[in-house]
């Protein structure tokens, strides 16, 4: 392994079991979820809008967006707030983990039949123990440009 090879932070978190991440430099919170007042002719992954310190922001389910099925909000069950495109979008999800480091070359492409229709979603993935992968999100995917103007619209 080289002296300095790059590595990039990622917060990991969990959906149906599995541990996904998103680089900490696109992540500006993690919240616990509160108050979300749902929106009329939203698209379906869209859970609604939240009020984080006084800013309107809207709420994707992730799980929905990637073909998983309505997320059950718990008492684990966090809203990661990233900044993509300009805008700020809360990433409702199952469970916050941890931050770690990913030695980049370490991740590999997703293969096509990984996560199934949601693969396209996904950056890559990494071994991190011998049973177990880490999904990085590709959030350039997760929310498109026309799901990011749809979104604009809610933001205040």
């Amino acid at each position: 392994m080289a002296e300095h090879e790059n590595s990039i932070k990622v917060i990991l978190f969990e959906m149906n079991n599995e541990t996904y991440g998103v680089p900490v430099d696109q992540v500006l919170s993690i919240e616990k979820v509160d108050a979300i007042t749902r929106l009329p002719n939203a698209a379906s992954f869209v859970k609604g809008v939240m009020n984080l310190r006084g800013l309107i922001i809207p709420v994707v389910d992730v799980r929905d967006r990637l073909q998983m099925g309505k997320s059950e909000i718990t008492e684990e069950s966090r809203i990661i707030v990233v900044d993509t495109d300009e805008m700020k979008v809360g990433l409702l999800v199952d469970l916050s983990k941890e931050v770690t480091d990913i030695q980049e070359s370490s991740i590999e492409p997703a293969p096509a039949m990984v996560g199934g229709p949601s693969a396209g979603y996904l950056k890559g993935v990494v071994q991190i123990d011998e049973n177990k992968l880490l999904l990085l999100l590709n959030l350039d995917r997760v929310l498109s440009h026309e799901d990011v103007d749809d979104l604009r619209s809610l933001e205040v």
